[in-house]
């Protein structure tokens, strides 16, 4: 008897992580159960089969993804071709919306059950994309409590699933206990920057965030950074900004991986706009969000934009609890003194951890919520 199959597409590491979890979820109720399809290395590590490598889909932003369209439409064509000759009883696309839900209107229609981990940000942009989401999902899993709502108005079956990232991150040690794992000095002003986990990201971002550290440097003796990275290539491009700087002795630890290490010990985070600004929120630490993206990007994104903000802390709040510095905005200098405030900032710092504290509490569920949604779906065709 063939294995009941699940098919499954995670487009970055954020996915992957989610898959991950979700396939561990999912294994309790259906232990032989077979996953294939797109995902990264920790859903590998769960047992799934990938027929595509992940980093096909990690691209990010208007250009970036028109440079890549035939490659990506070829992917998802041959992709949907395999999955209508091989049927999975379900298929569940986690994020990666543009490629996904092309990918979930094709299968729904010919029957196979669809599950989107993720919601588009439709309350940010783009909310026309509804009603292509209405035909495309059976149901869609949302992380956040607000979407829910917006589902449940235009009528798409939706399950508020909570974050697993607030589970994980929840058992993490306070600061100063991770000061020690990491042998860090206790009293240390220590700043963590984050210019993202893409290739894209850090090559836009590595002359800023170097230039900020320089001039925070300047006016907190003694500060320490920690600059955590996803791969050998992202370093290279962080340290080559600093050789071309030409950059006096600045106290910056380099890591591989152990970003969220890297958060919970600092202070203050300065990220990119992304999933890392959520990370420090659920480890409650206070954060400078920035971002810079294509010039073409940017002026498709300010038509289709709802909202005055874009990092996820101030999205859940509903308004600036962090500062935000994008584009024209984003200078080093705008960001040195944003981060040198909440440095020397004690008030401000305890506030936004008890805010963060109540978000974390609000958003912790467990990769069991998701599987629950899904497990009926098996079921039966999507309606």
């Amino acid at each position: 008897m063939e294995p009941l199959t699940i098919g499954m597409v995670a487009g970055e590491a954020s996915g992957d992580a989610l898959g991950f979890h979700l396939i561990q979820a999912l294994r309790q109720h259906l232990p032989h159960a077979r996953f294939t399809g797109i995902g990264g290395p920790r859903m590998e590590s769960a047992g799934f089969q990938a027929l595509v490598p992940m980093e096909k889909l990690s691209v990010m932003g208007f250009v970036e993804v028109l440079r890549h369209l035939p490659e990506l439409y070829g992917i998802r064509r041959r992709l949907a071709a395999h999955f209508l000759r091989e049927r999975p009883r379900l298929f569940i696309g986690i994020d990666a919306p543009e490629f996904n839900l092309g990918l979930e209107l094709k299968l729904r229609a010919a029957g196979v059950p669809t599950a989107h981990y993720v919601s588009p940000s439709i309350w940010a942009w783009r909310a026309g994309r509804i009603h292509k989401i209405r035909r495309a999902v059976s149901k869609m899993l949302v992380l956040f409590p607000f979407e829910a709502q917006l589902y449940e108005r235009a009528r798409v079956p939706v399950a508020y699933v909570g974050h697993p990232l607030a589970d994980l991150l929840g058992k993490f040690p306070a600061p100063a206990a991770m000061r020690e794992q990491l042998r860090l000095p206790a009293t240390a002003r220590i700043v963590a920057l984050l210019p993202g986990s893409r290739v894209t990201e850090v090559t836009r971002l590595a002359d800023l965030f170097v230039a900020t550290a320089e001039k925070i440097a300047e006016s907190v003796p003694g500060v320490q950074f920690l600059v955590p990275f996803v791969s050998r290539e992202t370093r290279d491009i962080f340290e080559t900004a600093l050789y071309r700087r030409e950059t006096g002795e600045l106290n910056m630890s380099m890591m591989f991986g152990h970003a969220h290490e890297a958060m919970a010990a600092a202070d203050v985070v300065l990220a990119a706009s992304g999933t890392a600004t959520l990370e420090a929120a659920l480890l409650k630490r206070p954060m400078v969000i920035t971002y810079k993206a294509a010039p073409f990007s940017v002026f498709i994104h300010h038509r289709l934009t709802y909202l005055p903000y874009v990092g996820l802390p101030n999205v859940l709040a509903g308004r600036f609890i962090v500062p935000e510095f994008l584009q024209e905005e984003a200078t080093a200098e705008n960001l040195a003194q944003a981060v040198t405030n909440l440095l020397f900032d004690s008030v401000m710092r305890q506030r936004l951890e008890v805010h963060f504290g109540a978000l974390a509490a609000e958003l912790r569920r467990d990769a069991a919520a998701a599987a629950a949604a899904v497990l009926p779906l098996l079921d039966g065709a999507s309606t």
